[in-house]
């Protein structure tokens, strides 16, 4: 659905190479395939094996990298980072990968999650008299790397991530070698890949195809990996925990053509229709999803209930982000610049509409005028997840709870509420049913969102006993 424009929005990107004379142009490109991540700004940091260098903007990947120079951005390493912002404030100092320089090296962070304990971390930093450049929770990490010796390496790094609490998908560049860590619960997707004898990282496998990588295997929960000139060694900073990927990467964040934990996302969107369609049939002549990321569950959805699938609407690819608009208001406004019914479809047709999730209800309430504006005798809302009932704490911008409509109102009352003849919701088997198809690979998901149990609070979180993988 638009998350921009209902309030659900993913938290960050990250890519990062190393072993490749052109790594700042394989970053921008590995940059471009993770827009949808994040698109308040962007940035890179590359490594010619004795300084580091940074470029960073605000805006879309196109824009900030319009006038760069990558003739100037030489070396055989980088890190790259596309940015929503979850925590601190949107200003460029925050804009990652994070740069710090020191005496001994200097070192580049890009992150991608939610530290929970953040500001209870910046109070003790504070109080030892550090002083922090940033409002963002990633700068944290660079501090507790210090505080724990004046080199960064493997310890001092696992010693940092043991006081961490949260979702975290960490990439921490230096001059001559990268880290790459992995929250215990693997609550964020981060990848391994191969571009000839360069290593590559990414936040989602579809920057792997754009820039001709290959997939290696996945970052494992509680891993944290160096590579360098020498090769690529991992170790353990945390025990690994049962993975909680987080159902909503499933659900609308992640690039259907990505594969996350061994499940591709398309894939697994349709069997959310076709475990929709079993739970909840309704009698219609015409299916539709409502574009982009609810089009894979749709398509389920109708060849399960043998219904025709049409695209009822259509998206304007060349709206501004409405996101960024300041009242509800006019990102409510924005719907209608968004997306536009197909009345030669619609029209005298009983219409499904499929969608991903619903937060506040706004957007659900002006699509479903719009379609019975156009001539649908009655729209069905299906919903390919769960009722979401539960703020998220792990790195996406969620509403409040009381900002959540299904935290506050009946199926019945969301029905009436959003002007639909009928609306059915997706169940939490049904979900895990479409992701889940091996626990033995530790594909369990983060289902917080919609049950309120969350898989990592301050309680929970175990330090590593030993370095074994």
């Amino acid at each position: 659905m638009l998350a921009e424009i209902k309030g659900l929005n993913e938290e960050c990107g990250v890519f990062g190479i190393w072993g490749h004379e052109k790594a700042a142009e394989i970053t921008y490109y590995g940059l471009h395939a993770l827009q949808h991540r994040g698109q308040e700004g962007a940035g890179m940091v590359i490594s010619d094996g004795e300084t580091l260098k940074q470029y960073k903007g605000l805006g879309l990947v196109n824009d900030v990298f319009k006038d760069a120079n990558f003739s100037e951005l030489k070396g055989n390493a980088s890190v790259g980072h596309v940015r929503y912002a979850t925590q601190g404030d949107g200003g460029i100092e925050n804009v990652q990968p994070l740069y710090f320089r020191s005496q001994t090296e200097s070192m580049a962070l890009a992150h991608n999650g939610n530290i929970m304990n953040a500001y209870k971390l910046r109070g003790e930093l504070e109080e030892e008299g550090r002083i922090l450049q940033t409002t963002s929770d990633t700068e944290v990490l660079a501090h507790l790397i210090k505080r724990n010796g004046n080199q960064v390496n493997e310890t001092t790094i696992a010693e940092a991530l043991n006081h961490i609490v949260g979702a975290y998908a960490f990439v921490i560049l230096l001059e001559d070698r990268m880290y790459v860590a992995l929250d215990p619960r693997g609550l964020r997707p981060l990848s391994i890949g191969k571009l000839g004898d360069s290593y590559v990282v990414s936040s989602e496998t579809c920057a792997f195809d754009i820039v001709g990588a290959t997939f290696e295997r996945e970052v494992l929960p509680g891993e944290l990996i160096t590579i360098s000139d020498k090769g690529i060694e991992t170790t353990r900073f945390a025990l690994r925990e049962q993975r909680n990927m987080c159902a909503m990467e499933y659900v609308y964040f992640s690039r259907p053509d990505s594969n996350l934990n061994h499940v591709n996302v398309h894939a697994s969107r349709k069997r959310m229709g076709i475990e929709l369609a079993k739970e909840s049939p309704v009698e219609a002549d015409v299916v539709t999803g409502v574009p982009d990321s609810s089009i894979s569950a749709a398509i389920g959805y109708a060849e399960e209930c043998g219904l025709p699938y049409e695209m009822g609407l259509i998206k304007n690819r060349y709206v501004g982000r409405t996101f960024i608009q300041p009242s509800q208001e006019l990102r409510e406004q924005g719907v209608k610049m968004k997306l536009s019914p197909v009345r030669g479809i619609v029209e005298g047709k009983r219409v499904i509409m499929i969608d991903d999730s619903i937060v506040r209800g706004t957007t659900s309430r002006r699509i479903v005028r719009m379609l019975k504006e156009a001539g649908a005798t009655e729209v069905h809302v299906r919903i390919a997840s769960p009722t979401i009932e539960n703020p998220c704490y792990y790195g996406i911008d969620m509403s409040t709870r009381k900002e959540l409509i299904a935290a506050n109102h009946s199926v019945d009352e969301i029905c009436e509420i959003i002007g639909a003849d009928s609306v059915a919701y997706l169940s939490t088997e049904g979900l895990e049913n479409a992701i889940v198809k091996d626990k033995t690979l530790h594909q369990g998901i983060c289902k917080a969102c919609f049950t309120g149990n969350y898989p990592v609070t301050e309680r929970n979180q175990k330090a590593v006993t030993n370095t074994e993988s």
